[in-house]
């Protein structure tokens, strides 16, 4: 499990914004006093479109098939996201969701349901996400919606088949 509300827990967090292709669009995971929060300015000025944090993870059992996010949302649309290393090469795995402004709300997330994605184009050919060979996980807002954003975040807790 990862624990959002820990005070030092977003430190272990770090963001890529657009600005690495010339984008303006400012994002970071701070902690509120309460939890981790998301939060920044979407811009789609030159070229730009999205925030994104990731952290680090390791050692995941093999028998994990679903994760569990715990979030309060703003209205806006997120993916959660994960990365593997296969065949040397970094693929990155996401899952869409919605979330309604100032609601509390614990998602489901199957691994299989995860699609995996390059510079935001799917990966037809890809391996299925397998927990044990997940090596980060990440949030991102590319929703195409300029303005700011604030997803608070709870928890994420990594779960075996029932």
């Amino acid at each position: 499990m990862i624990d959002l509300s820990a005070p030092d827990e977003h430190h272990r967090w770090r963001a890529t914004n657009d600005g690495v292709m010339g984008g303006l669009s400012q994002g970071e995971l701070l902690f509120d006093g309460r939890w981790s929060v998301f939060s920044g300015e979407l811009s789609l000025s030159n070229n730009g479109g999205f925030s994104s944090v990731n952290r680090p993870i390791e050692n995941l059992p093999a028998a994990i098939d679903r994760v569990e996010l715990v979030f309060i949302g703003d209205g806006r649309r997120y993916q959660l996201r994960f990365a593997t290393i296969s065949g040397g090469e970094l693929v990155r795995y996401k899952h869409e969701f919605a979330t309604v402004p100032g609601q509390r709300h614990s998602k489901l997330f199957k691994l299989k349901d995860f699609q995996a994605t390059f510079r935001g184009r799917l990966i037809s050919d890809a391996p299925s996400l397998k927990a044990e060979a997940i090596n980060q996980v990440g949030l991102l807002i590319a929703d195409k919606q300029p303005g700011p954003f604030a997803l608070e975040l709870v928890q994420l807790q990594f779960l075996p088949a029932p």
